[in-house]
């Protein structure tokens, strides 16, 4: 009778006609190929160079779509002076559909004059004046890019998945180019809004494919590392983007605004060369079991890592020549409806994306001073939101390193919860019982809780990412992480939609978030501990990826088989006696039929269990 062997490496090899090494790529494969070689930090270095340009891409709403101060030139049924707008009116935030009270008869006017504070001297809405009844367009200006991102990490996921990371990689920066150098030419905010929508969509499928390229070259203790390096480069582009934005001020023969574009845009020239350069994932082609491409690959990379790779001393390669004449079966991220843990995991993950970028917002709301002047907003909160986010890459690192990934991600998500609840319930108590201090208190521990909430759920978005990206089986990691990143979208769709309302609703869209991080909370201690453990290969590795259980099986064991109880003191009760009076003679006639060794070696056991089976 052939031995069974157990789990290995976390995973539980169900089907018994899969290989023996080929499918712990982890542990067998990649470590007869020389591990995290030179071939692999090459590849992990040419995803960071992206990284940074997609950073200015992500923020360059903030420059292309700021808000400029406003004056009237030709006022029209006033007099003929000119005025400037106060800054505690927000005429440029007014919509069609407003009635005409004060704050809209500011915006009777012929002719404005609009002036940046962002770097540039002229943006989008400066150029085809969209203020009073046409901010509007601003706003859905800004949802195009989100919801161009949102479609694109769904549909890329599931491309990349079925056809490959390598494909999408390319398609995404072909086009990528076509479209983001098209919205520098928009004739009109219609031609804008479509294209970003499309530029949104590319750049959905340009991070996604390197972020899964990324984690799917590393072996386990250089995941998290490789991918916070990205991180930081992402952050060093919101960091440098007001600098390129005052670079681009004043060009001659061209619009300030059409210059940014064209500069941000055009480094991802440079990735052309991926076609040739940057191979397909063999992780990929292995759980898909491509194994024709998947040889030729790992000839490759032992000979870039000078490891001998010949049949007769390398078992892997063996067991490659053997599977040969399989074909190959791709999976979509459907198939994970079909699970019973998977999915589970999946959806946790996306509800704390989703509640970490959407009360982020809210945060940075109550940070913002309502009576500061628009300039004084813009440099100070754009700084202070970049400055928070490299504390939090800075914090994450040791926070993960001491208490793993859901450790990490519970603490964090923990913190977002109190900072939340304190914000809401905290100030109002204040208020009430201090009037006073109502004015100086509020602001300043407003401003605080603000700061530790964007703080922490930045890095509860960050890790839960990173999290899905660990425990999503390779076969649908793409279209898996698709779905975390749109999560994540809609949450940042949330700040250009209480923009659109003016803010209207924002106590309740607060509350509903800081319920959120609560469920959260309490979801968060279903998901296993990826840290250290393998990629799951296969949806049957990740389906028997669980989380571990807190106590040791021999002292599981003990606690449920081991009860102590004394029940000395109830057996000559009146009460005893009389409930358990029917019951005695029951086990009695019971015994009566039982042979007198075998009663006499288990009766008291037999009396004992029957006597708590009847509520004693």
């Amino acid at each position: 009778m052939a031995e069974e062997h157990g789990p290995e490496n976390g995973f539980t090899p169900l089907d018994r006609s899969v290989p023996r090494l080929l499918p712990h790529i982890d542990a067998s494969v990649l470590p007869s190929l020389g591990g995290f070689g030179k071939h692999q930090k090459q590849l992990v270095l040419l995803t960071w160079i992206p990284a940074l340009f997609i950073g200015f891409s992500q923020f360059s709403d903030y420059f292309l779509l700021a808000q400029p101060n406003g004056t009237c030139v030709q006022p029209i049924a006033l007099n003929d002076s000119n005025w400037t707008l106060p800054y505690t009116t927000p005429p440029l935030l007014l919509r069609a559909n407003d009635t005409l009270d004060a704050d809209s008869a500011l915006c009777a006017c012929k002719e404005w004059r609009l002036e940046l504070h962002t770097g540039l001297s002229q943006n989008v809405v400066t150029k085809w004046n969209l203020v009073c009844d046409s901010a509007w367009k601003v706003h859905i200006a800004k949802f195009s890019l989100l919801v161009g991102s949102i479609f694109g990490y769904l549909a890329m996921g599931v491309m990349a998945d079925w056809y490959g990371r390598h494909p999408v990689l390319i398609l995404s920066v072909l086009f990528m180019l076509v479209f983001g150098l098209s919205v520098a030419f928009s004739v009109n905010v219609t031609m804008f809004s479509t294209l970003r929508f499309f530029e949104g969509f590319c750049l959905a499928g340009l991070a996604l494919s390197l972020y899964v390229l990324r984690i799917e070259l590393c072996l386990p203790d250089w995941r998290f590392s490789m991918t916070m390096v990205a991180s930081f480069l992402m952050v060093g582009g919101q960091l440098l983007m007001p600098g390129v934005a005052a670079l681009c001020r004043n060009w001659p023969n061209r619009d300030d605004w059409q210059v940014l574009q064209i500069v941000i845009i055009s480094p991802f020239v440079l990735m052309l060369p991926y076609v040739w350069i940057f191979p397909e994932s063999l992780r990929w082609l292995l759980a898909t079991q491509q194994y024709r491409r998947s040889k030729a690959m790992m000839i490759r990379i032992a000979r870039k890592n000078q490891v001998d790779m010949t049949t007769e001393s390398n078992g892997v390669l063996t067991e490659l020549e053997q599977e040969l004449h399989k074909k190959p079966q791709r999976s979509c991220v459907v198939k994970m409806m079909s699970t019973r843990n998977l999915w589970k995991n999946i959806v946790v993950l996306c509800v704390n994306s989703l509640t970490g970028y959407g009360i982020h917002h809210c945060f940075a709301r109550s940070m913002m001073d309502p009576e500061a002047r628009p300039t004084a907003l813009c440099h100070a909160d754009y700084y202070t939101m970049a400055g928070i986010a490299v504390a939090t890459c800075l914090a994450v690192c040791p926070a993960v390193g001491l208490m793993g990934r859901r450790g990490g991600l519970l603490t964090f998500m923990i913190i977002t919860a109190l900072a939340s609840l304190l914000q809401l319930g905290l100030l109002n108590l204040i208020g009430k019982y201090s009037l006073l201090l109502r004015d100086s208190l509020n602001r300043k521990f407003s401003v605080a809780f603000s700061i530790i909430g964007m703080f922490s759920s930045h890095a509860v978005s960050t890790l839960s990412i990173f999290f899905c990206a660990e425990i999503t089986p390779t076969v649908i990691r793409g279209g898996g992480l698709g779905l975390v990143l749109a999560s994540a979208g809609f949450g940042m769709l949330t700040a250009p939609i209480m923009e659109l309302h003016n803010q209207k609703g924002y106590f309740l869209h607060h509350v509903i978030f800081a319920c959120c991080t609560l469920l959260c909370i309490i979801c968060l201690l279903l998901l296993p501990e990826p840290r250290g453990q393998p990629l799951p290969e296969s949806i049957a590795d990740g389906e028997t990826f669980t989380r571990q259980i807190l106590l040791h099986p021999g002292e599981q064991h003990l606690l449920l088989s081991k009860i102590d109880r004394d029940y000395s003191r109830v057996h000559d009760t009146p009460l005893h006696l009389t409930a358990t009076g029917g019951a005695t003679a029951a086990v009695a006639t019971a015994l009566a039929a039982v042979p007198a060794s075998y009663a006499l070696a288990t009766g008291g056991e037999v009396i004992g269990n029957h006597a708590l089976a009847n509520g004693v």
